[in-house]
């Protein structure tokens, strides 16, 4: 079968897995040209009801039968090896691909921008899309997250540029061959795959190999893993952003607020305007650095794409402001790698000013909990209160003697507690004026936010 978007018009997708966040972005994308999509997932979901309302024909099971007449099998990294519906496409030789190499195809005939990095992709390649529609690109773009405004997580645009977010993973990025990329930050995660930093920066150096030698690679120069990607990459323009003397994008004066931040920003040491963003935290200056540096690159003009930026609000799950009651604040952060944690908490706290940041936290994986225990320890203690959940295992088997306590063990501030409703009924007892609640983590902690949210509201009615 040849893999090309114009070869699959009118042939039918099947995804394996797609109610995910990424799976169920290339399923909108494949609808909106005319693609028949199928698919199934675990449970249901008001992601797979909305597909299901575009069109797609969704099972909340996963059986053999599903794949049966379809064109081309699609599954999410998620999905074993033993999985019913893979076994059967096997069978039946269905060609059969990785969620990132169908985004490949779906995005083969568009100019693509991946946006890659250890943390703020997401936030990274929302602010891209959001700034190119400012100019009026119109980009197709499919994220991880979903996009405040829009509400949504992918998009068929009419303009020729795709903004894709590119995860590192499992290392399939290299399969997208994109005609240029950003890479926020490198450094080590994902330790059930890559078991040292260096394995970390190989896959990067890979990844940027793919792209197109007529492109270009936007990097964070204040960040040492990105620094020393471009440092080994050969024949192909480099354009860095950040604070860093000499950075093509280089951004000074700056202010943090509680909500906000602004920036000065000079493009090869000419001032082009300035930086006026809703979201706050030093890191979304260098997101919209990067972001700013790419556009400004692809020829677009400087006052547009800093008016894009001014409008962006954020992504689903990132310093998300789920509910204010009687002055406490609810936000709910997907922040799971200490490093995200330090920046989001260190935002967190101004944003609490002279209230208490009380935090929950839910591990995301035994492997990351057993190598970072220590810094997520150190991470966590910028709290006032944090209170730990058990391990979300996400795809993993238990590791023996690895659970929640290694984290609150070294810390000043931390509490164990794996009950939701005790966590629930704990935090909601305790909050006062002026307070912020944080649900933080990758896995289902997110699902307490509203629940804390209703809490507070029955409290204080």
């Amino acid at each position: 079968m040849n893999q090309s978007l114009s070869a699959l018009i009118g042939k039918r997708i099947h995804f394996i897995g797609i109610g995910g966040a990424g799976m169920s972005g290339l399923a909108r994308i494949a609808l909106s040209h005319g693609i028949t999509v199928s698919g199934s997932d675990a449970k249901d979901s008001s992601v797979v009801i909305a597909l299901s309302a575009l069109g797609a024909t969704v099972s909340t099971s996963h059986n053999a039968s599903h794949v049966d007449g379809a064109d081309l099998v699609v599954y999410s990294t998620a999905i074993s090896a033993n999985n019913p519906e893979r076994v059967r496409a096997a069978e039946l030789a269905i060609p059969i691909l990785t969620r990132a190499a169908a985004l490949a195809v779906l995005m083969s005939e568009s100019k693509s921008i991946a946006v890659a990095g250890t943390h703020g992709k997401t936030t990274t390649s929302s602010m891209l899309a959001v700034a190119l529609q400012a100019c009026g690109a119109d980009p197709s773009f499919a994220i991880g997250g979903t996009i405040t405004a829009s509400g949504s997580n992918a998009h068929r645009g009419t303009g020729e540029i795709f903004v894709a977010e590119a995860d590192e993973s499992d290392g399939s990025f290299i399969e997208y061959n994109p005609f240029a990329a950003i890479v926020t930050n490198v450094e080590h995660d994902h330790v059930d795959f890559f078991p040292t930093p260096e394995s970390v920066a190989q896959a990067f150096r890979d990844f940027v190999a793919t792209i197109k030698p007529e492109g270009f690679l936007t990097y964070c120069a204040d960040d040492a893993g990105s620094a020393a990607l471009a440092s080994t990459t050969k024949n192909l323009q480099l354009l860095s952003y950040g604070v860093s003397e000499g950075a093509d994008l280089h951004i000074d004066h700056i202010e943090l607020m509680t909500m906000g931040s602004t920036a000065r920003a000079l493009w090869k040491g000419k001032t082009v305007g300035h930086i006026e963003l809703q979201v706050p935290g030093h890191h979304n200056l260098l997101n919209a650095a990067g972001v700013l540096a790419t556009g400004l690159n692809l020829g677009f003009g400087a006052a547009e794409l800093l008016t894009g930026l001014g409008t962006f609000r954020g992504t689903g799950r990132r310093f998300e402001l789920v509910g204010t009651v009687h002055g406490v604040r609810v936000i709910d952060d997907y922040g799971h790698h200490p490093t995200e944690i330090q920046v989001t908490l260190t935002a967190a706290r101004r944003f609490a000013a002279d209230g208490r940041l009380i935090v929950i936290f839910q591990p995301h994986r035994y492997s990351r909990t057993q190598a970072f225990a220590a810094a997520f320890a150190a991470a966590l203690d910028v709290a006032d209160r944090a209170i730990l959940l058990e391990v979300y295992a996400a795809s993993e088997k238990p590791i023996e003697g690895v659970t929640a306590k290694l984290i609150t063990r070294q810390m000043k501030n931390g509490e164990y507690i794996p009950n939701f409703v005790e966590v629930t009924d704990s935090v909601i007892g305790m909050a006062q004026p002026g307070d912020v609640i944080m649900t933080l983590g990758a896995g289902d902690v997110s699902s307490l936010a509203p629940i804390i949210v209703d809490g507070l509201n029955r409290r204080f009615a």
